[in-house]
């Protein structure tokens, strides 16, 4: 088994390195001087069964085309199986056409990835499931759920939690999380006037001296998880804290958090953190390394993923 890691985020490639004890693969992802893109792995990958850790996060297409660029190398290379490890799938959200004449946009990622020669893909928390069905090779989807329950468990000992989607689309996956806590389930009802502007309208369900968790799969100006803070300490929450999968968070969307109603966001490190996330006084990431090294190690040995869910 090979692991060979791109420059999206180098620290949760090493994360998941020591937790499989095997170290990364000997190899060099650069830039040229007119920002092309250039793989040379200087171990030999025949017949090895090989795992590519690359974020397609900011900025999106240079990390895109680090993932391409290393797969082609590696098929080259007469890898015996080249699995693409996408902690955070970009473009995830153009998965649908949005008005006429408008890309489906993860099609296209998935046809690239393919292409280029990925024989599966491991990717968590996509923003819509069926993102998998746009794939033609294996595709594992993981969860971050068990990671946030344990993390949840920690810090509300006393129960008296409420989970709430803050929207109507997150339902399924915040319900998933409160029938692992056995916890209540609310639901924020929202409204978006204009695109990149949310309005809280509604909450469903009585939050009113509950301990409140937002759960959620990507975070990225933070409008609407500060807008649902605000909205349930106004309905009488005791505190409200927001669990994400991928912290985006582009523009001003640490210091928004930062001033907002919310105790803390958590996420996961599918993303790096930024140096503003890093000194925010609500802000931090939990690992999700030994979750996608055990993944990988299970995918290796030819054993069940799924069963780490059950």
């Amino acid at each position: 088994m090979k692991i060979i890691a791109g420059n999206s985020n180098r620290p949760l490639a090493e994360a998941i390195a020591a937790y499989l004890d095997s170290p990364l693969t000997n190899a060099d992802v650069r830039r040229f001087a007119d920002m092309e893109v250039f793989v040379e792995i200087h171990e030999n990958v025949r017949g090895e069964d090989v795992f590519v850790v690359q974020s397609t996060s900011y900025p999106a297409n240079d990390n895109l085309m680090e993932l391409l660029v290393t797969l082609d190398a590696l098929k080259r290379g007469s890898a015996r199986r080249i699995t693409a490890v996408l902690p955070y799938y970009g473009y995830a959200r153009q998965d649908r056409k949005s008005g006429p004449r408008t890309p489906i946009s993860a099609k296209l990622l998935a046809n690239l990835i393919t292409t280029a020669g990925a024989d599966r893909v491991l990717t968590i928390d996509l923003h819509a499931g069926q993102i998998q069905g746009f794939f033609d090779i294996p595709t594992d989807n993981l969860f971050a759920a068990p990671v946030f329950t344990t993390d949840i468990k920690e810090r509300y000992k006393n129960g008296n939690l409420m989970i709430v989607s803050p929207d109507v689309g997150g339902v399924v996956r915040a319900r998933a999380l409160a029938r692992r806590l056995d916890a209540d389930l609310a639901i924020i009802d929202k409204r978006r006037p204009q695109a990149g502007v949310s309005e809280v309208m509604n909450i469903i369900g009585d939050v009113s001296g509950r301990h409140c968790v937002m759960v959620d799969d990507i975070v990225d100006s933070g409008g609407t998880l500060c807008n649902a803070a605000k909205a349930l300490m106004d309905a009488g929450a005791l505190s409200v804290d927001a669990y994400v999968t991928h912290g985006v968070l582009s523009g001003g969307a640490v210091s928004r958090i930062a001033s907002s109603p919310l105790t803390s966001l958590v996420t996961t490190d599918s993303i790096q953190a930024t140096e503003a996330m890093r000194v925010a006084r609500n802000t931090r990431q939990i690992s999700i390394a030994p979750l996608l090294g055990e993944a990988i190690l299970r995918i290796n040995e030819e054993k069940s993923v799924s069963s780490l869910f059950q």
